[in-house]
């Protein structure tokens, strides 16, 4: 799932297809490996994920302060997570960002009763339930931030961390869990990068028996 970019921007839509929540706020910077764009240019825009991530939703308002110790965060667990997916030690200075991330409140999940049926949302776990409009934009950004670093620790300490892939589309940096039974999932999504993928090998092989 992709989300609607604010600004009209494609390339500004959040992909919401890695399968943990760290994985996609890790896709929030755009083609790492290539020329790299930043989808959190500002506060809004860290509200605006943490909404659509399904995390909180309603935010309020985000912090300058907020923004840059998301960013810190996201660029710790993803060196983090890439380098568990080698098999290598992560940085000592990266797993210390994480941990103290983590260390702080996070969501708490709350079942509400809703027509539709019962349904998930998640409450800063520092805020009492019965009075959520004490809590700030910037109360639920750090927990927001720290239930990312709690997923991102769960997942690099367990046994999921062998099944995180990242896209093989050489243009495309998205890292996802491979949840295929085969565990031969190659791209972020067929939609994206698998149908482009497809579309070059057809090209390929036209030009080839021309």
């Amino acid at each position: 799932m992709t989300s609607s970019p604010a600004s009209g921007d494609p390339r500004m839509a959040f992909p919401f297809i890695g399968g943990r929540a760290c994985l996609d706020f890790a896709a929030t910077l755009g083609k790492r490996h290539a020329d790299s764009f930043e989808r959190l240019p500002d506060p809004a825009a860290l509200g605006r994920w943490i909404a659509e991530s399904g995390l909180h939703p309603e935010p309020g308002e985000i912090t300058p302060l907020n923004l840059a110790r998301a960013r810190t965060l996201r660029e710790a667990l993803y060196r983090m997570l890439t380098a568990a997916m080698r098999g290598a030690a992560p940085d000592h200075a990266d797993v210390a960002e994480v941990n103290t991330a983590a260390a702080r409140p996070d969501l708490a999940p709350q079942l509400v009763l809703t027509p539709a049926g019962p349904a998930l949302r998640r409450q800063a776990a520092h805020i009492a339930p019965a009075v959520p409009a004490t809590a700030t934009g910037g109360d639920v950004a750090a927990a927001a931030l720290a239930t990312v670093a709690r997923d991102a620790v769960l997942l690099t300490s367990g046994p999921l961390i062998q099944r995180v892939k990242e896209c093989e589309n050489p243009g495309c940096s998205l890292l996802f869990l491979d949840d295929s039974q085969a565990r031969r999932r190659r791209w972020c999504s067929m939609d994206r990068c698998g149908n482009l993928a497809k579309i070059a090998g057809y090209r390929s092989r036209t030009r080839s028996t021309r």
